[in-house]
């Protein structure tokens, strides 16, 4: 890692896909934690039910106290103009709340995103991004469902083409999909 506060552009944004269960969070966390960086996670997830509140609550255990906290379900670009600052390294979990948030709120889905891939690009710090992939599975029965599936993709892409790393998580495995020229 380069000098803190210093944002290595071969290396962050950093993009972590995987399933349900897959061990993302827990894969980007360590990363975040390896950085030697002030570590702060912005959650998109509102505990709207019980079982959501569960895991926030295991999630925020599983960080350990020395972890910074914004809570941003919708406005995630103003949130990394917040808190982006150099010696910072930032964990969004996850895009994929975001995203649904968004849906739900009636958001223009394309223009989130290219704000968010903007952000992306000149934030002060080094920031990694966990986001689920849910086009592997069968095709959803209900128009909902599809246009989430296809927004969620189109987010996906849009991401990992600003990242210059992007990697799997399967099983608690990460398995880099786009690695840096460095590694």
């Amino acid at each position: 890692m380069a000098d803190a506060g210093q944002r290595p552009p071969d290396l962050f944004p950093l993009l972590v896909l995987g399933g349900a269960r897959s061990g993302k969070s827990s894969v980007a966390q360590a990363i975040a934690e390896a950085s030697g960086l002030v570590p702060l996670y912005v959650a998109t997830g509102e505990a709207g039910d019980s079982e959501m509140a569960a895991r926030i609550a295991r999630h925020r255990e599983a960080r350990g106290s020395h972890w910074l906290l914004h809570e941003e379900p919708l406005d995630l670009v103003g949130a990394l103009a917040e808190a982006a600052q150099p010696g910072r390294i930032i964990l969004i979990d996850c895009a994929t709340l975001w995203l649904s948030n968004l849906m739900q709120a009636g958001r223009d889905l394309d223009a989130e995103g290219a704000a968010l891939t903007a952000a992306l690009r000149t934030a002060p710090c080094p920031i990694i991004i966990v986001s689920n992939e849910v086009g592997q599975g069968i095709v959803p029965e209900n128009a909902l469902a599809r246009r989430f599936r296809d927004a969620q993709g189109r987010l996906n892409q849009r991401l990992a083409a600003q990242c210059p790393r992007v990697m799997l998580v399967v099983a608690g495995l990460s398995l880099p999909i786009k690695p840096s020229s460095r590694l």
